[in-house]
Protein backbone atom coordinates (compact mmCIF):
# COMPACT_ATOMS: atom_id res chain seq x y z
CA UNK A 1 0.00 0.00 0.00
CA UNK A 2 1.94 3.19 -1.53
CA UNK A 3 -0.29 5.38 1.56
CA UNK A 4 -0.58 3.32 4.20
CA UNK A 5 -0.60 6.58 6.83
CA UNK A 6 -3.34 9.08 5.65
CA UNK A 7 -4.15 12.68 7.61
CA UNK A 8 -6.71 14.53 6.89
CA UNK A 9 -8.05 18.06 8.22
CA UNK A 10 -11.24 19.28 7.53
CA UNK A 11 -12.22 22.69 8.51
CA UNK A 12 -15.09 25.21 7.78
CA UNK A 13 -15.84 24.99 4.04
CA UNK A 14 -16.47 21.01 4.19
CA UNK A 15 -19.73 21.83 7.16
CA UNK A 16 -20.85 24.64 5.23
CA UNK A 17 -21.59 22.32 2.03
CA UNK A 18 -24.41 21.31 5.20
CA UNK A 19 -25.51 24.65 5.60
CA UNK A 20 -23.21 25.47 8.90
CA UNK A 21 -21.89 29.12 8.86
CA UNK A 22 -18.33 29.26 8.25
CA UNK A 23 -16.42 30.69 11.27
CA UNK A 24 -15.39 34.18 10.01
CA UNK A 25 -17.18 35.69 7.21
CA UNK A 26 -15.87 38.10 4.83
CA UNK A 27 -16.72 41.24 7.17
CA UNK A 28 -15.19 39.66 10.01
CA UNK A 29 -17.96 38.49 12.09
CA UNK A 30 -19.25 35.44 13.19
CA UNK A 31 -23.06 34.51 13.12
CA UNK A 32 -23.49 38.38 13.80
CA UNK A 33 -21.10 38.67 16.45
CA UNK A 34 -17.47 40.49 16.58
CA UNK A 35 -14.99 37.08 17.10
CA UNK A 36 -13.60 38.43 20.43
CA UNK A 37 -16.33 38.55 22.21
CA UNK A 38 -17.60 35.13 21.11
CA UNK A 39 -14.40 33.14 20.99
CA UNK A 40 -11.86 34.57 22.90
CA UNK A 41 -11.51 33.95 26.78
CA UNK A 42 -11.70 37.71 27.48
CA UNK A 43 -15.09 37.67 25.83
CA UNK A 44 -16.53 35.23 27.97
CA UNK A 45 -15.63 37.10 31.33
CA UNK A 46 -16.80 40.25 30.14
CA UNK A 47 -20.07 38.45 29.16
CA UNK A 48 -20.79 34.99 30.03
CA UNK A 49 -24.28 35.11 29.32
CA UNK A 50 -23.80 36.12 26.20
CA UNK A 51 -21.71 33.70 25.40
CA UNK A 52 -23.69 30.55 25.99
CA UNK A 53 -26.24 32.14 24.19
CA UNK A 54 -24.39 32.42 21.19
CA UNK A 55 -23.71 28.94 21.55
CA UNK A 56 -26.65 27.39 22.52
CA UNK A 57 -28.19 28.85 19.68
CA UNK A 58 -25.46 26.58 17.42
CA UNK A 59 -25.96 23.21 19.37
CA UNK A 60 -29.89 23.60 19.29
CA UNK A 61 -29.69 23.95 15.57
CA UNK A 62 -27.09 21.33 14.83
CA UNK A 63 -29.83 18.54 14.53
CA UNK A 64 -31.05 20.25 11.40
CA UNK A 65 -27.87 19.84 9.97
CA UNK A 66 -27.13 16.92 7.81
CA UNK A 67 -23.58 15.30 6.92
CA UNK A 68 -23.08 15.87 3.43
CA UNK A 69 -21.43 13.72 0.67
CA UNK A 70 -17.60 15.06 1.68
CA UNK A 71 -18.08 13.70 5.28
CA UNK A 72 -19.82 10.18 4.30
CA UNK A 73 -16.55 10.07 1.40
CA UNK A 74 -14.03 10.58 4.25
CA UNK A 75 -15.92 8.01 7.12
CA UNK A 76 -15.67 5.37 3.83
CA UNK A 77 -12.16 5.98 3.35
CA UNK A 78 -11.69 5.42 6.65
CA UNK A 79 -13.06 2.54 7.24
CA UNK A 80 -12.40 0.77 3.89
CA UNK A 81 -8.48 1.77 4.20
CA UNK A 82 -8.23 0.32 7.72
CA UNK A 83 -9.68 -3.24 6.56
CA UNK A 84 -6.52 -2.77 3.73
CA UNK A 85 -4.01 -2.14 6.85
CA UNK A 86 -4.27 1.46 6.89
CA UNK A 87 -5.04 4.23 8.84
CA UNK A 88 -6.70 7.20 8.32
CA UNK A 89 -6.49 9.59 11.15
CA UNK A 90 -9.27 12.68 10.74
CA UNK A 91 -8.65 15.76 12.75
CA UNK A 92 -11.29 18.42 12.29
CA UNK A 93 -10.69 22.34 13.17
CA UNK A 94 -14.95 21.75 13.04
CA UNK A 95 -16.66 21.92 16.63
CA UNK A 96 -20.19 20.13 14.64
CA UNK A 97 -20.37 16.29 14.78
CA UNK A 98 -21.52 15.98 10.99
CA UNK A 99 -18.29 13.76 10.57
CA UNK A 100 -19.02 11.31 13.16
CA UNK A 101 -22.98 11.20 12.18
CA UNK A 102 -21.61 10.67 8.60
CA UNK A 103 -19.56 7.09 10.35
CA UNK A 104 -16.37 8.78 11.07
CA UNK A 105 -15.72 6.37 14.58
CA UNK A 106 -12.25 8.08 15.19
CA UNK A 107 -12.64 12.35 15.30
CA UNK A 108 -9.89 14.97 16.68
CA UNK A 109 -11.52 17.48 17.46
CA UNK A 110 -8.46 19.88 17.54
CA UNK A 111 -11.13 22.82 18.29
CA UNK A 112 -13.25 21.50 21.35
CA UNK A 113 -16.71 20.46 20.33
CA UNK A 114 -20.25 22.18 20.34
CA UNK A 115 -21.71 19.04 22.24
CA UNK A 116 -19.66 18.80 24.94
CA UNK A 117 -18.64 21.28 28.12
CA UNK A 118 -16.05 21.99 30.32
CA UNK A 119 -15.94 22.97 33.97
CA UNK A 120 -13.67 25.53 34.92
CA UNK A 121 -13.72 24.13 38.83
CA UNK A 122 -12.29 20.39 38.53
CA UNK A 123 -11.64 20.62 34.62
CA UNK A 124 -14.10 17.94 33.80
CA UNK A 125 -15.52 17.83 29.93
CA UNK A 126 -18.82 16.23 29.54
CA UNK A 127 -21.59 15.58 26.70
CA UNK A 128 -24.01 18.24 26.96
CA UNK A 129 -26.67 18.87 24.18
CA UNK A 130 -29.12 21.33 25.78
CA UNK A 131 -28.72 24.86 26.58
CA UNK A 132 -26.19 26.50 29.27
CA UNK A 133 -26.12 29.08 31.14
CA UNK A 134 -24.06 30.80 33.95
CA UNK A 135 -26.03 28.75 36.99
CA UNK A 136 -25.53 25.43 35.09
CA UNK A 137 -24.21 23.50 36.95
CA UNK A 138 -21.25 20.58 36.54
CA UNK A 139 -22.42 17.27 36.96
CA UNK A 140 -19.35 16.06 38.55
CA UNK A 141 -18.02 18.75 41.67
CA UNK A 142 -21.81 20.83 41.25
CA UNK A 143 -20.38 24.18 40.99
CA UNK A 144 -22.01 26.79 38.60
CA UNK A 145 -18.44 27.27 36.38
CA UNK A 146 -19.46 25.67 32.82
CA UNK A 147 -18.04 27.02 29.40
CA UNK A 148 -18.56 25.70 26.63
CA UNK A 149 -15.55 23.11 25.19
CA UNK A 150 -14.38 24.96 22.56
CA UNK A 151 -10.45 26.24 21.83
CA UNK A 152 -10.52 29.71 21.83
CA UNK A 153 -8.26 32.28 20.29
CA UNK A 154 -5.47 32.39 22.27
CA UNK A 155 -6.01 28.92 23.95
CA UNK A 156 -3.73 26.06 23.16
CA UNK A 157 -5.87 23.36 20.69
CA UNK A 158 -6.09 19.96 21.96
CA UNK A 159 -4.45 16.88 21.18
CA UNK A 160 -1.13 18.66 19.28
CA UNK A 161 1.00 15.93 20.30
CA UNK A 162 -0.49 12.94 18.44
CA UNK A 163 -1.56 15.23 15.83
CA UNK A 164 2.24 15.91 15.27
CA UNK A 165 3.23 12.26 15.29
CA UNK A 166 0.60 11.76 13.01
CA UNK A 167 1.93 14.22 10.72
CA UNK A 168 5.31 13.18 10.30
CA UNK A 169 4.54 9.35 9.69
CA UNK A 170 2.09 10.22 7.08
CA UNK A 171 2.72 9.34 3.52
CA UNK A 172 -0.31 11.25 2.37
CA UNK A 173 -1.82 14.65 3.80
CA UNK A 174 -5.54 15.84 2.14
CA UNK A 175 -6.37 19.24 3.77
CA UNK A 176 -10.24 20.29 2.91
CA UNK A 177 -12.22 23.21 3.23
CA UNK A 178 -9.19 25.29 4.97
CA UNK A 179 -8.66 28.59 4.99
CA UNK A 180 -4.68 28.34 5.12
CA UNK A 181 -4.91 31.49 7.88
CA UNK A 182 -5.71 29.74 11.73
CA UNK A 183 -2.66 28.48 13.21
CA UNK A 184 -1.13 25.55 13.93
CA UNK A 185 -3.58 24.03 11.70
CA UNK A 186 -2.45 26.26 8.48
CA UNK A 187 1.17 24.52 9.00
CA UNK A 188 0.48 21.17 9.23
CA UNK A 189 0.82 20.73 5.10
CA UNK A 190 4.52 21.98 5.86
CA UNK A 191 5.03 19.50 8.78
CA UNK A 192 3.78 16.95 6.45
CA UNK A 193 5.56 17.73 3.47
CA UNK A 194 9.34 18.17 5.23
CA UNK A 195 8.42 14.22 5.86
CA UNK A 196 7.98 13.16 2.43
CA UNK A 197 4.08 12.88 2.12
CA UNK A 198 2.38 14.15 -1.18
CA UNK A 199 0.10 16.48 0.22
CA UNK A 200 -3.47 17.46 -1.83
CA UNK A 201 -5.57 20.56 -1.35
CA UNK A 202 -9.02 20.72 -1.64
CA UNK A 203 -10.90 24.01 -1.52
CA UNK A 204 -13.41 26.03 -3.16
CA UNK A 205 -10.48 28.25 -4.52
CA UNK A 206 -6.83 28.59 -3.75
CA UNK A 207 -6.08 29.07 0.04
CA UNK A 208 -3.48 31.62 1.06
CA UNK A 209 -0.99 28.32 1.70
CA UNK A 210 -1.69 26.54 -1.53
CA UNK A 211 1.70 27.04 -2.22
CA UNK A 212 2.80 24.44 -0.06
CA UNK A 213 0.74 21.41 -1.26
CA UNK A 214 1.88 19.08 -4.10
CA UNK A 215 -1.21 19.12 -5.64
CA UNK A 216 -4.70 21.50 -5.46
CA UNK A 217 -8.65 20.45 -6.74
CA UNK A 218 -10.62 22.96 -6.68
CA UNK A 219 -14.65 23.14 -6.31
CA UNK A 220 -16.96 22.06 -3.63
CA UNK A 221 -16.23 19.23 -1.39
CA UNK A 222 -18.80 17.28 -1.74
CA UNK A 223 -17.84 16.51 -4.98
CA UNK A 224 -13.82 16.61 -5.54
CA UNK A 225 -13.59 14.65 -1.75
CA UNK A 226 -15.60 11.95 -3.02
CA UNK A 227 -14.28 11.24 -6.86
CA UNK A 228 -10.86 11.19 -5.10
CA UNK A 229 -11.51 9.08 -2.51
CA UNK A 230 -13.12 6.73 -5.11
CA UNK A 231 -10.94 6.64 -7.02
CA UNK A 232 -8.24 6.23 -4.28
CA UNK A 233 -9.93 3.12 -2.71
CA UNK A 234 -9.84 1.83 -6.45
CA UNK A 235 -6.72 2.00 -7.71
CA UNK A 236 -4.48 2.86 -4.63
CA UNK A 237 -3.35 5.77 -6.73
CA UNK A 238 -4.43 9.56 -6.39
CA UNK A 239 -6.73 10.95 -9.01
CA UNK A 240 -5.07 12.39 -12.24
CA UNK A 241 -1.85 12.45 -11.19
CA UNK A 242 0.13 9.08 -10.94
Amino acid sequence: MRYQNIVILTGAGVSAESGIPVFRSEDGLWEHHNVEDVATYEGFLRNKTLVHEFYNKMRLSLPTKKPNAAHKAIAHLQTEWQKQGGEVFLVTQNIDDLHERAGSKQVCHMHGELLKMLCENCHSSFPFSGASSVKSECPYCKHQSLRPDIVWFGEMPYDMDEIYAKLVKCELFLAVGTSGVVYPAAGFCQIAAGAGAVCVEFNLEKSLTASNFTYGIYGKAGETVSKFTEYLLGTGKLLNFN
